[in-house]
């Protein structure tokens, strides 16, 4: 209903259609669910259904959302500029933290010999220290009192960005190669019994599912990765790629 409403006044404004991805919200795994492979039964809206959990958080759905939220109108300007505000203090305080650094001969070694660096021997930046399982940002203020200034909502973001940066990065280089599936339409009336190398099974779901990218035809269970392979191949050829 609230995305309806939101299209339905963009449409009157003669403005392109508001669409949340499945790396956008829940919301947008819902709606892609219903559209690429329907329902015959009450629809739940689990999260094992977002194939992106990790980007999909509570803690970051004004980062994730606000910016479309703004572009179409449903976010008040001064809103909008206290959100830009705390993105840009978010990468200028992780930016900071992976340039000071914590000396040795500065070190606070009781402190330190909870986490297991006693008798630390090089410098390490406090992003590196913060990526430690036990620390946490409020530790930080043991060896730089700035981190005592910053916003507590800014250091939340800025504590799970650095500990889970390895996860999140894949997360989004997956993210990526799915938008270059999305980005390659297949034709309406493409004649899947007419592709050699299809199984009759994939065949039939893709004749009755009838997806517009790959992308939806990737998410349709049962179809697998060798099929995507074949159906990219045929389209290269009709396109004379």
């Amino acid at each position: 209903g609230l995305m309806a409403g939101i299209n339905a006044a963009l449409r009157v404004k003669g403005r392109e259609p508001l669409i949340l991805g499945r790396s956008d919200a829940y919301i947008g795994v819902m709606i892609d669910d219903l559209v690429a492979m329907g329902t015959r039964e009450p629809y739940r809206m689990f999260t094992s259904r977002a194939e992106y959990r990790l980007l999909l958080r509570e803690d970051n759905a004004d980062l994730r959302l606000r910016e479309q939220g703004h572009a179409v109108g449903l976010l008040p300007d001064d809103d909008y500029l206290a959100f830009l505000a705390k993105k840009k203090n978010i990468s200028k305080e992780v930016t900071r933290l992976r340039q000071v650094k914590i000396l040795p001969s500065e070190a606070d070694g009781a402190f330190l010999a909870k986490f297991g660096l006693i008798g630390m021997q090089n410098a390490v930046t406090l992003e590196q220290f913060l990526r430690r399982p036990d620390v946490t940002y409020e530790d930080l203020s043991r060896f730089d009192a700035s981190c005592c200034d910053i916003d507590g909502t800014v250091a939340e973001q800025v504590e799970i960005q650095v500990k889970y940066q390895g996860y999140i990065d894949r997360q989004l280089e997956q993210v990526e190669r799915s938008r270059k599936l999305e980005a390659c339409r297949i034709p309406s009336g493409l004649d899947y019994f007419g592709l050699p190398g299809l199984t009759a099974e994939v065949r039939e779901k893709l004749e009755r599912f009838r997806p517009d990218t790959l992308g939806q035809a990737s998410r349709i269970s049962g179809i697998t990765p060798a099929a995507i392979t074949v159906i990219s191949i045929a389209l290269k050829a009709r396109s004379g790629l």
